[in-house]
Formats: C-alpha cells, structure tokens, sequence
C-alpha cells in the first residue's frame, strides 16, 4: 500500500501483466497511489478487505470475472457501490458496454497518456470533494 498518495488510490483491474505495469507506472508517477489486480474477483477482495480507492479503472474482458459481472457484484455491496468506475477495452463496442455497466467513463485501448491521466484526475478529484 501507498504511503500518503498525493494524488488517491487508483484500483485498476486487468489481466494483461504488461499493462498493468504501464498503467502502474505512468499513475504512480503522476502521483497516485495505484493498486493492481488481475481480474473482478481479486478486486472483489481487495474492496472487501482495504480502504477504498477513489477510482476503478476496470478491463472489460477478463477470466474468471469480467468487467461485467464485476459491475454487478460491486453495485451489491453498499459500501462499494458508489466507487467511481472507468471501463478500459479494446471492445469495439465500448461505448454501449460502459452505458450498460452504468460505468462513469470509458476508455478504448490502446489509451493515450494525455486522455488517461484526464479522466483518472477527473474522477480521483470528484471522488475526494465528494468524500
């Protein structure tokens, strides 16, 4: 765990290995606090047992538990339920997944620097003014 993350914890959930060192890499040295996961059961865990992150940025489509049924089960948890979530895909049908998830965002892999640290610091601070 991250010792007084300037910029929040971000959970992102992936079961690509390399990406998710990118994605620890390019938010750790923007300042967050990141956590990784590789997939919905293991952040189902991590949610169950840890402080919660100001944002989840969530695969769509992983093993065991998908994006989908991630989604389901995180919206049944009342203390859960209201942690901002960012669907990550490479779906062409990305869009239309993320309105069904009722997810807050959406981004489309291969994500750009630029576009991904806007929407993790949009959220991240809507997180921390609304907590």
């Amino acid at each position: 765990m991250c010792a007084l993350p300037v910029g929040g914890t971000v959970l992102v959930v992936d079961d690509d290995p390399d990406l998710l060192d990118a994605l620890r890499e390019t938010l750790d040295d923007a300042g967050y606090c990141v956590v990784t996961v590789g997939d919905g059961l293991e952040a189902l865990e991590y949610l169950a047992t840890n402080p919660l992150p100001q944002l989840i940025l969530l695969d769509w489509m992983m093993p065991r538990c998908n994006g989908e049924e991630f989604r389901r089960r995180q919206k049944a948890m009342p203390h859960v339920r209201d942690v901002p979530v960012v669907l990550l895909s490479a779906d062409a049908r990305i869009e239309e997944k993320s309105d069904q998830a009722e997810a807050q965002a959406f981004l489309k892999k291969p994500v750009g620097l630029d576009q991904l640290l806007a929407v993790v610091a949009k959220y991240v601070q809507a997180a921390e003014r609304a907590g």
